[in-house]
C-alpha cells in the first residue's frame, strides 16, 4: 500500500483539469483470448501520454467467473491472470516459452525463482503481505476446480464449513495446485506494478473501479460468510440490485450477497480496510461503483425473478468513511453516483469532498435542470461522454428519434463535426475536473461495440477488443489538439 504522502500527492490528479480515457486492458490488441500486460499495454500508455492525455481508467481488475464479467469476480484482491504476458514470465525466468499452456510455463518459472534470489525474496515478501487474502484464495481455486467449477456452497460439508483438518490435509495433497496459484498472483502484481510505474514516468495515473459488492461464489464469502446475509447452509437470504431506472424498466438484479453492516461495525469495518489496502496499491485512484449503497442498499428476498419488488436497507456509510480516512488519510476517491440518488446520498458524498459521475448521454431526456447537462456541472466531478453500461454515443445518437436529435444538435450549438466527436468535444470543454472517454468513442465505433449490455447475459458482455488498425492516424495530433485547446493537457509524470 502507498504512504500517505503519495495518497495525497494522487489528490492533485484529482484537482486538476486533465482527461482520460476509458479502456479495460481485456480490449487491449493481440493474439490471446483477452489483452494482456504486454508490448500493446506499453504501446497504449506512449498513446495517452503522447497525446497529452493524464489519466487511463479501467474496470476491476480482479479475477472473473467464465462470463468475464469484472464486477462479478472470484475475489476482490485476487488479479486477473488472464492478463498475464507469457514472453515477461519466460524472459525474467530464463524458461521456454509456451504461451498457450500457463500453467506449465509458470511451473517452469517458479522451479527455477531460487536461481535469483532478489526474485525469490520478493516472492516470500509478497506471499507475506498478502497472506491475509491469498493463502485462503489459492485454497478456494484449488477447490473450485476439484469440483468442476462448483459454487463453494456445493462443496463437501467439510470444505464448505471450512473445516481446519480438511484444509490443512488439503493444502498437503494439492500443494503444487495451491503454490501455482499463489505464485500467479506474485507474477501478475510485479507486472502490474511495472505498467503502473511506466505510466506513471510517462504522466499517465491509472484510475481503477472498486464494484461495492462481491460475488457470492467468491473466496471472500466463502472465508466470510459471518459478514453476508446468508443462511446456515451459504445460500443467500437477499440479493442485491437496483430498482427500475435508466437501463431497465425492471430494475436490475445483481445477485450479490448483502452485507450484515452488523457485523462489519463490530470489527471497526476491517474487512473494507483490506478490502482498500488492495486498491490502493493498483491504482493511482478509485471509481467507487453504486455509491448510494453506502446510504442504502436495494434488498431483494430471494425467489423474486426481477429487482422490482426490493426495498431499501440503511447502511452505516459515514461510520464506513470516517474510519477509511482515519485509517489511510486522504483517499483518492471518485463516487459513481448515478441512479436513484437522494439528498442523503449526496450530503455524503459532498461531506467527503468526492467527486461524482456525469454522464452526457443522460443529459437530454428532460429539461434544462438536467444534472447531466454541462451548464449544471460543477467543477469537482467527471465527466464522460458514456461508461462501459452505455451504448456507443454512435449508437446511442443513431438510436435517438429524430425530434430527440434535434434537440440534442441545438444544444450543443449544432456543430459541424459528426458524433461522437461532437459530444466528445463537450466533455472537453466542459467544466468537470476529469473528461473520461471510452475507446469506442474515440474511434468513433457503432453499436457492435459496446462493451456491456446490462441487465442481459449477452455472450458478447465483456469480449470486445480494439486494434491498432481501427486508430486513424490523425489520432493522436486530435486528441492532443483538443486537450490543448481545453486545458486539459497532462502535467509532469508523478
Amino acid at each position: 500500500m502507498r504512504d500517505k504522502a503519495a495518497l495525497q500527492q494522487s489528490k492533485s490528479v484529482l484537482d486538476r483539469r486533465t482527461a482520460g480515457i476509458l479502456l479495460h486492458p481485456t480490449s487491449l490488441p493481440g493474439p490471446y483470448s483477452t489483452g494482456i500486460f504486454g508490448e500493446d499495454a506499453y504501446r497504449f500508455v506512449d498513446l495517452l501520454s503522447a497525446a497529452g492525455i493524464g489519466v487511463w481508467q479501467l474496470l476491476p481488475l480482479n479475477e472473473p467467473h467464465g462470463e468475464g464479467s469484472p464486477y462479478q469476480c472470484q475475489s476482490a484482491h485476487a488479479g486477473d491472470t488472464r492478463l498475464i504476458d507469457p514472453a515477461w514470465v519466460a524472459e525474467e525466468y530464463g524458461v521456454e516459452l509456451d504461451p498457450f499452456d500457463m500453467d506449465q510455463l509458470l511451473d517452469l518459472a517458479l522451479s527455477k525463482i531460487h536461481v535469483s534470489p532478489g526474485r525469490e525474496e520478493e516472492f516470500h515478501a509478497f506471499l507475506s503481505q498478502h497472506a491475509y487474502w491469498l493463502d485462503d484464495y489459492a485454497l478456494y481455486r484449488t477447490l473450485r476446480l476439484l469440483y468442476q467449477n462448483r459454487p463453494w456452497w456445493e462443496w463437501p460439508d467439510e470444505y464448505r464449513d471450512r473445516h481446519k483438518d480438511a484444509l490443512e490435509e488439503l493444502q498437503e495433497k494439492q500443494y503444487i495446485e495451491i503454490n501455482r496459484c499463489r505464485f500467479s498472483q506474485f507474477v501478475f502484481f510485479c507486472q502490474w506494478k511495472n505498467l503502473r510505474d511506466y505510466a506513471n514516468r510517462n504522466g499517465v495515473s491509472l484510475f481503477g473501479d472498486m464494484p461495492i459488492f462481491v460475488a457470492h461464489d467468491s473466496a471472500d464469502v466463502w472465508v466470510n460468510r459471518e459478514l453476508f446475509d446468508l443462511d446456515e447452509r451459504g445460500f443467500a437470504r437477499s440479493r442485491s440490485g437496483v430498482p427500475p431506472d435508466y437501463f431497465s424498466a425492471t430494475g436490475q438484479l445483481w445477485g450479490n450477497p448483502l452485507y450484515r453492516w452488523d457485523k462489519m461495525l463490530e470489527d471497526d469495518f476491517a474487512w473494507w480496510l483490506r478490502r482498500f489496502e488492495t486498491q490502493l496499491e493498483l491504482y493511482d485512484f478509485i471509481r467507487v461503483d453504486h455509491f448510494r449503497g453506502f446510504v442504502a442498499c436495494w434488498s431483494v428476498p430471494m425467489g423474486e425473478d426481477t429487482a422490482m419488488n426490493g426495498h431499501w436497507v440503511d447502511v452505516p456509510g459515514r461510520e464506513l468513511f470516517e474510519k477509511l480516512f482515519a485509517h489511510f488519510g486522504y483517499i483518492p476517491i471518485v463516487a459513481e453516483d448515478l441512479g436513484v440518488i437522494t439528498p442523503d446520498v449526496e450530503t455524503l458524498r459532498d461531506d467527503f469532498d468526492l467527486p461524482g459521475m456525469r454522464i452526457l448521454q443522460f443529459a437530454f431526456d428532460s429539461d434544462a435542470d438536467n444534472p447531466y447537462l454541462p451548464h449544471n456541472f460543477i467543477q469537482n466531478c467527471v465527466v464522460y461522454t458514456g461508461t462501459h453500461d452505455n451504448d456507443t454515443t454512435l449508437g446511442w445518437f443513431e438510436g435517438r428519434t429524430l425530434d430527440a436529435r434535434k434537440r440534442i444538435l441545438d444544444y450543443l450549438g449544432n456543430p459541424g463535426e459528426p458524433m461522437p466527436a461532437a459530444l466528445i468535444r463537450t466533455a472537453m470543454a466542459s467544466v468537470a475536473s476529469l473528461a473520461v472517454v471510452p475507446m469506442q468513442d474515440l474511434l468513433g465505433l457503432g453499436s457492435e461495440h459496446r462493451m456491456n449490455t446490462p441487465g442481459t447475459s449477452a455472450e458478447v458482455n465483456w469480449r470486445w477488443r480494439f486494434t491498432w488498425e481501427m486508430c486513424a492516424e490523425t489520432l493522436v495530433e486530435d486528441l492532443r489538439s483538443l486537450c490543448e485547446t481545453y486545458g486539459r493537457l497532462r502535467k509532469a509524470a508523478l
